[in-house]
């Protein structure tokens, strides 16, 4: 993502997650002034946007940050964190502890049907997917 767009990042979810658009609703309020850009997987060329398949997509968050690295679960987390901040501190504490935490995206996400969650992002916004 570049500048001239306004955006220093673009964040894919998935909109048919109740869990993944409560988690965006949240971000969304971190980011007040926008500068990521979000959208949901199932909006149309969406994936290929950032260089993702949309398998890519659907099993972890993927981030196309502002050095134009993709980075894909809780490295996708981490790098949106030190957007929104301003500051490295989440993407270094991510690289001390990378196993632990992509392990724990890996569980958060195949048990996101569990976790409460919200009218999903594609019911709410069909014309967005």
């Amino acid at each position: 993502m570049s500048s001239a767009d306004g955006h220093a990042g673009r964040l894919v979810f998935d909109g048919e997650c109740g869990f993944c658009t409560r988690c965006v609703d949240w971000l969304r309020r971190l980011d007040p002034q926008g500068k990521i850009d979000v959208q949901p997987l199932q909006a149309d060329g969406v994936p290929a946007s950032i260089g993702a398949t949309i398998e890519e997509c659907r099993d972890a968050v993927q981030f196309l940050g502002p050095d134009g690295v993709r980075r894909g679960g809780a490295d996708a987390v981490s790098a949106v964190l030190a957007v929104l901040t301003g500051t490295a501190l989440p993407s270094t504490l991510y690289r001390a502890s990378s196993g632990l935490q992509e392990r724990a995206y890996r569980w958060v996400a195949d048990h996101r049907s569990r976790f409460p969650g919200t009218t999903p992002y594609c019911e709410r916004a069909p014309q967005g997917c």
